[in-house]
């Protein structure tokens, strides 16, 4: 078995290989764990993890695998794409030239963001972190309906993680009555779903967003928060027996977090 291999219980509960040992394999399970028995048969599905990408995935409210939970029915024709990609080389990448709009004056004026950038929103809660990432997709509606080439417009992917069900319904209604669902996926691993979703959402997230990066489009993708996920992720940690470091936290946390946003470039 490869580590991050995906596999399948019998009652069809999908998992994730992260630790291999010479007598064990420490798997993570995607769904309920109450149909998992002992003497289960697991069985290998030879894939690694992976998700579907493409424009057929605008507009939509997708799980971190891919799958649509809007109730608009199954996806149209898309690509599969692994979760987990090597970050571009030192030589692919370009220096930030192209200013990126957010509609925003305070951070247009103060602090422009470029293309290609990465930027943390940090503050206190209930302090509109979240809101000011909303506005700055619904913003996007202005600068893309004067854009006629696809390599001119803006496509965003929003990943929340961690956050209740009825908070993602309000920003994903707020972001459809803004008109800008249209160009903009929503990936959701709310509170109530398994640690592994959580941790799985921001890389499912990103390679979304390669997709139009690789094929000449620009796209902004916005985690919120990675608190969260590194919460979910010091779950599994110490489920798996990994030695906790500050916090509980494992040694490898910081590197959770760094694969992801090197990535975006």
């Amino acid at each position: 078995i490869q580590a991050g291999e995906m596999v399948e219980f019998a009652s069809g509960v999908k998992g994730i290989a992260l630790n291999l040992e010479n007598e064990n394999v420490g798997i993570v399970v995607f769904g309920s764990d109450t149909a998992i028995k002992e003497g289960s048969l697991v069985k290998r599905t030879g894939s690694i993890v992976s998700v579907p990408v493409g424009k057929a995935m605008l507009g939509r409210v997708v799980d971190a695998l891919g799958v649509p939970i809007d109730g608009k029915g199954a996806l149209s024709e898309h690509l599969l794409r692994r979760v987990e990609a090597k970050a571009p080389g030192i030589i692919e990448r370009k220096s930030v030239h192209e200013p990126m709009q957010t509609g925003l004056k305070a951070v247009d004026s103060l602090v422009p963001i470029g293309r290609g950038q990465r930027e943390l929103i940090i503050g206190d809660r209930q302090t509109g972190k979240t809101a000011i990432a909303i506005d700055i997709i619904s913003n996007q509606k202005r600068m893309n309906s004067k854009s006629k080439a696809d390599s001119d417009k803006l496509y965003c992917v929003y990943v929340a993680i961690g956050q209740k069900r009825s908070t993602v319904a309000q920003l994903v209604q707020i972001i459809s009555e803004a008109d800008a669902l249209e160009y903009s996926i929503a990936v959701a691993a709310t509170a109530s779903d398994p640690a592994p979703l959580q941790f799985l959402a921001p890389y499912s997230g990103c390679a979304m967003g390669e997709y139009f990066r690789d094929n000449g489009m620009h796209a902004l993708i916005i985690y919120d928060d990675l608190s969260k996920q590194a919460v979910a992720y010091r779950q599994m940690s110490l489920l798996l027996r990994r030695p906790p470091g500050r916090e509980a936290f494992p040694g490898d946390v910081f590197y959770l977090h760094s694969r992801p946003l090197e990535r975006a470039v």
